[in-house]
């Protein structure tokens, strides 16, 4: 059974940097598309970014309105997969969730919250 756990998170000011990372346990994530969500109070759980399974080719998908500020990348050795958020804003206060999805061999992934396995979130707070 796989199982996702999300870190990285904490307190920034605005135009910080952080890494959040979604680690797994119990199998790799080779064979999985893994997509970063948010959700911030009182508001629906949005996309951010998404990356298809290894044998699917590792390519990356953002959202229109994510592009510039994220980089989603993999590292299949530590079975982790990481978020890089630059230039952070107080809008983007929120709980991260990752999300991963078994999908061998496919080459695209989505950036809706319907994947099947999930993580508890890490909270990103942007304050001055």
């Amino acid at each position: 059974q796989l199982q996702l756990v999300e870190s990285g998170g904490g307190l920034v000011q605005p135009g910080g940097s952080l890494r959040l990372s979604c680690a797994a346990s119990g199998v790799t994530l080779e064979e999985y598309a893994v997509g970063w969500f948010r959700q911030a109070p009182g508001k629906e759980r949005e996309g951010i970014s998404c990356i298809t399974s290894v044998t699917g080719g590792d390519g990356t998908y953002y959202v229109d309105s994510m592009k510039g500020r994220f980089t989603i990348s993999r590292d299949n050795a530590d079975k982790t997969v990481y978020l890089q958020i630059n230039t952070l804003k107080p809008e983007d206060t929120a709980v991260y969730y990752c999300g991963a999805l078994w999908n061998p061999g496919v080459s695209v992934c989505s950036t809706l919250p319907r994947y099947m396995f999930w993580g508890q979130g890490t909270q990103v707070t942007v304050s001055s």
